[in-house]
């Protein structure tokens, strides 16, 4: 794609998720949404490969759909209070369907089949965007409509994220759609403390966003695609195997490291709560996305020089320069004791 057009296209991408997230008329939501939808298309369709064409095509069909949905939502509520205003949401059918179209947007379970699908047609950048600066639009109207939401039917979903998540990354071998799942499971944890504590859930996304950006850039880096393909890491540079293996411990929730803490304190507000037995639930389907963050972490890390590994070697790579990570590992190591400041 020309540079100057894929600018062009960021830009709109941009420009969308910060019309949907300022504004306060259901309208204004719907275009910006709209407007994020159709610059995304020819950025994931630009490879002319019939897989990329493919999840162009899904991921059009999927956020139009929600987007017909939401301003389904919106003009039943405008019917019934007379309003366009997006905190003014107060129907009960209303909010319902809402929650269905941003759960769909989001790649929330039920509604989860078309994420790895897209993510593994598309290439690694752009999955990237997918996992990360997509989920900014659907995220800001459930943080603005977060005290309207039906709660009873947000820990549904949030466990059927956790589990189906934790539960579908066990038998994966690409990477892109192991990532997929990733966000699927780490959704559901947002999802679950949005309606008690809007900054634990603004925490939580930034920190998700944070981790899963640090490892897709190790995985464009050493061009790894494959589960296969982390056990050669080392071959591009042993300083990202070990800084892999730590942001991978991070996802999975292992503390010291910073995305132990979001875990933690959602855990701790649900029991503050009288959510017990939510608590325990999540706690335990955790593991399952564990195991399969400590299988990658074994890969990627404990098999380096001047022990021996079973998998055969590239026969073809680039070197790149790693200097994005350095930052990035930084941030990720020494940042978790800032987290009780912002509570």
């Amino acid at each position: 794609m020309n540079p100057i057009i894929l600018s062009i296209m960021i830009s709109n991408l941009a420009l969308g998720t910060i019309i949907t997230a300022s504004s306060f008329h259901w309208l204004m939501a719907w275009i910006g949404l709209e407007l994020n939808t159709l610059s995304i298309i020819p950025v994931l369709a630009k490879q002319h490969h019939p897989r990329a064409t493919e999840a162009a095509t899904k991921y059009f069909i999927i956020q139009a759909t929600a987007s017909l949905i939401m301003l389904f939502s919106s003009t039943l509520n405008a019917f019934s209070t007379g309003t366009w205003d997006i905190m003014q949401l107060s129907t009960h059918p209303a909010t319902s369907l809402l929650l269905l179209a941003m759960a769909m947007k989001l790649g929330l379970a039920p509604m989860h089949f078309w994420l790895p699908e897209v993510m593994q047609g598309t290439s690694m950048s752009t999955a990237l965007i997918i996992a990360t600066w997509q989920k900014l639009p659907p995220m800001a109207i459930l943080f603005l409509t977060a005290n309207h939401l039906p709660f009873p039917i947000l820990p549904m979903l949030a466990i059927m994220s956790i589990l189906i998540g934790g539960w579908s990354g066990l038998n994966q071998t690409q990477m892109r759609k192991i990532m997929a799942f990733s966000s699927i499971a780490h959704l559901g944890w947002m999802l679950t403390i949005l309606c008690i504590s809007q900054k634990l859930f603004t925490i939580t996304l930034l920190i998700y966003i944070f981790m899963t950006t640090s490892i897709f850039l190790t995985m464009i880096i050493c061009t790894t695609k494959t589960f296969k393909d982390m056990g050669q890491m080392w071959n591009t540079s042993p300083t990202i195997a070990a800084s892999t293996m730590l942001i991978l411990m991070s996802l999975g929730g292992l503390p010291p490291l910073i995305g132990f803490f979001p875990k933690l304190l959602i855990l701790e507000k649900l029991v503050t709560n009288s959510l017990t037995f939510l608590a325990t639930c999540m706690a335990l389907l955790s593991l399952l996305s564990l195991f399969f963050y400590l299988r990658l972490s074994y890969i990627s890390t404990l098999t380096i020089l001047p022990n021996t590994t079973s998998t055969s070697m590239k026969w073809r790579f680039k070197p790149t320069n790693p200097t994005l990570i350095l930052p990035m590992l930084s941030t990720l190591l020494l940042s978790f004791p800032l987290i009780p400041m912002a509570l």
